[in-house]
């Protein structure tokens, strides 16, 4: 059975998509059989994975729209080692399309259960808004990975995120739960950002991941050649922290 884990932040600019291609290209790279779904119109996620979303024939906005399966519409990113569910410009429309169909926010968890057996983890990035897009990412997961800076405002963020979960779990998706905090783009040199880094873990405990992601040039660059960090620059301290973070969600679903 698949693990089905949303990279989700109502705060944008937190590395959700950096998060979402670097975990899913490590998890590959330890064996597991990856699904990384990009659910944000922008397509960085399918971009930085290097599949040209402007030339896909299927993408996500067809499986949402029940015109496509998941089978049919993923592509494999051979230098990545994990399948691609792209997403384009015609996701925007998407939203406004899905408005007035029956079981708009459950589409892609009744596509997801077509692909059950083919992966260990799902992977899907989300955008920063609370759409319908990211509902039926909410709605399919079976948690969610908050990556964050340690920051003062990126805390308002996390309470707004934590509130949507919470109402999600309560209507929607009793599986729901948030799998851990990631801490990332983190420089310890900065006293402030070693201070939200001990509240966070100080409120919620071991729900803050082990691994912290150092802020990394390597990991910058990489998206430039259409790759995730730890496809282009496996020895950069970033892409080895991303590898540890991979084999620590291994460790922590394990039995799940």
């Amino acid at each position: 059975m698949a693990k089905i884990f949303c990279v989700a932040n109502q705060k944008g600019g937190v590395g959700k998509t950096t998060t979402t291609v670097n975990l899913a290209a490590g998890l590959a790279r330890i064996g597991q059989r990856v699904l990384m779904i990009d659910l944000d119109p922008q397509g960085n996620a399918t971009m930085g994975s290097g599949i040209d979303k402007r030339t896909m024939p299927l993408s996500v906005y067809d499986v949402l729209l029940e015109s496509a399966s998941i089978r049919e519409a993923a592509i494999l990113a051979d230098k990545c080692g994990y399948h691609v569910l792209g997403a384009n410009r015609d996701l925007a429309g998407a939203e406004v399309e899905l408005v007035e169909v029956e079981r708009r926010e459950k589409r892609l968890k009744q596509a997801l259960a077509d692909v059950d057996g083919d992966y260990d983890f799902v992977l899907i990035d989300c955008p920063p808004s609370l759409s319908m897009l990211t509902l039926n990412g909410l709605c399919a997961a079976h948690g969610v990975i908050v990556p964050m800076q340690c920051e003062y405002f990126a805390l308002e963020g996390l309470t707004d995120l934590v509130n949507t979960i919470k109402q999600v779990h309560a209507n929607l998706n009793p599986d729901l739960q948030i799998i851990g905090l990631l801490r990332v783009m983190f420089d310890p040199r900065i006293t402030l950002q070693q201070q939200v880094s001990d509240q966070l873990k100080g409120h919620f405990g071991d729900k803050v991941f082990n691994t912290v992601i150092p802020r990394n040039v390597r990991l910058a660059e990489a998206p430039s050649y259409g790759l995730p960090g730890v496809v282009f620059d496996a020895s950069a301290r970033g892409s080895q922290a991303f590898l540890a973070f991979a084999q620590e969600m291994v460790d922590r679903t394990r039995g799940r």
